[in-house]
């Protein structure tokens, strides 16, 4: 990959670390729906009127299947799993739980008609990824029934983030980044409003609650959106999940230094066996 790719990849790998951590400052206040309609918005708000300007909107719109197939896979399910999820686990465990991303672009591709040939390499990889799911979950992270709906609410998230690049890949890789990236987040906006109005908190949320929606959605919804479909065009859909590695990390460093949460030989082992499966599972030999 060339070194614009690179640099692309590393600042995307740490920007979506962090949105753990600002997720679960904000549910202190703000409801699930509020947390994921409010980034989303904010999103729409910064990218739809420069797509505008640039006569992009247009264009992409005439893709609407695709454009509310992967507003709906990218941004309504896994924003609003993610954030109800965190409402029952810690920031940490969800960051580790979205590391399968890789493993699952792999076993969805062939229902987007994307051949991913699943040699020995692979399914090794998948199987180390596997284990080191059960290892993070059996060991010592979930334990109540209200934890483990947090877990599920974190698979249905990934299976959407799966599916998100290889709709992409398959159907929007001739459209302009920033269309479709802004009339998807436009569409996500009007599906999330509903459940976010019924949720308005009683009172105005703190200046820290509101400034971690605020990130969540100028840096890590609008920027680092658009990072991604560029990453997504230039290496493939397989290779731009791979930003799944370091945000595991990322969002586990915040956890345990900022929020103080648990990191026990569970955490552990299955961060190692799941970034280390997705490595051998997506890596591409020459």
């Amino acid at each position: 990959m060339s070194w614009r790719i690179w640099i692309v990849f590393i600042t995307l790998c740490m920007i979506w670390g962090i949105p753990y951590f600002l997720i679960k400052i904000a549910l202190a206040e703000i409801s699930p729906a509020g947390v994921a309609w409010g980034r989303i918005a904010l999103g729409t708000v910064v990218l739809l009127p420069v797509a505008w300007h640039r006569g992009v909107v247009r264009p992409a719109m005439q893709h609407k299947g695709a454009i509310v197939a992967f507003a709906i896979a990218e941004l309504v399910i896994p924003f609003s799993m993610i954030a109800l999820g965190e409402s029952w686990i810690s920031s940490s465990l969800a960051g580790i739980l979205v590391a399968t991303v890789p493993l699952t672009v792999l076993l969805l591709a062939p229902a987007f008609g994307i051949r991913e040939t699943l040699n020995a390499r692979r399914l090794i990889g998948l199987a180390i990824g596997f284990i080191g799911v059960v290892a993070l979950l059996g060991i010592d992270s979930v334990h109540t029934v209200q934890q483990w709906l947090g877990v599920v609410c974190l698979l249905v998230a990934v299976i959407g983030y799966a599916a998100g690049p290889l709709i992409v890949q398959r159907y929007l890789a001739d459209v302009d980044e920033l269309g479709a990236l802004a009339c998807s987040l436009l569409i996500a906006t009007i599906i999330l409003l509903p459940f976010a109005a019924l949720t308005v908190p009683a009172r105005i949320p703190s200046p820290q609650a509101l400034v971690s929606v605020a990130l969540l959605g100028i840096a890590c919804t609008a920027i680092a959106l658009l990072l991604y479909f560029y990453l997504i065009n230039a290496a493939g859909a397989a290779r731009a999940s791979v930003v799944a590695y370091i945000n595991p990390a990322v969002a586990t460093l915040l956890g345990v230094l900022v929020l103080h949460e648990p990191f026990g030989i569970g955490t552990v082992a299955g961060l190692t066996l799941i970034i280390g499966g997705s490595w051998l599972a997506t890596h591409k030999t020459n």
